[in-house]
């Protein structure tokens, strides 16, 4: 089962994918890809620490992320990565200008083959005016080609709104 959670900032998203995990009383392996750059972040990280349950097996995987799914997929548990707008972030910020198209590619046939339940949780980004800065148009482009793609695999789609979901796809 592979979900896919979209979401505008604060949205809910990641509490919602949370608690689906929490549900599925399967083993969790909750996968931050965050950096912290800057106090500012290093305060959401610990916040998001302290909201996740302590038996929560955590990594952290900011580049490498399909690498580290086929690392530790395994039946009978429940991946959580939160998320993929950081992720892309780190990716079009790294030195390597392909290391961007070809992570995405591997994460898109990487998912299509997992054994674990899978929660990808992602900002929504398209939704407001288009930036003005050339690098903030590219992050826009591609993490909508990727919610793209990525609804096309996934089993089930949500859309959260003010902690409401809307399944997009999928059973309710």
């Amino acid at each position: 089962m592979l979900q896919l959670i979209l979401g505008g900032a604060r949205s809910g998203k990641s509490r919602l994918a949370e608690q689906i995990a929490q549900d599925s009383a399967l083993n969790v392996i909750y996968i931050a890809t965050a950096q912290a750059w800057d106090e500012e972040m290093q305060n959401r990280i610990a916040q998001h620490q302290q909201q996740r349950p302590s038996h929560w097996h955590v990594l952290e995987e900011p580049i490498y992320l399909a690498d580290r799914l086929l690392q530790i997929d395994q039946t009978n548990q429940c991946i959580l990565i939160d998320c993929l707008t950081l992720w892309m972030s780190n990716l079009l910020m790294h030195e390597n200008a392909e290391l961007q198209m070809q992570e995405c590619q591997k994460l898109l046939q990487t998912l299509a083959q997992l054994q674990s339940q899978v929660i990808l949780v992602s900002n929504e980004t398209g939704l407001g005016v288009v930036p003005m800065g050339e690098i903030s148009r590219k992050f826009v482009d591609e993490a909508g080609r990727l919610h793209q793609q990525l609804g096309q695999i996934a089993d089930k789609v949500m859309f959260c709104v003010a902690g409401f979901p809307m399944i997009l796809k999928g059973d309710k």
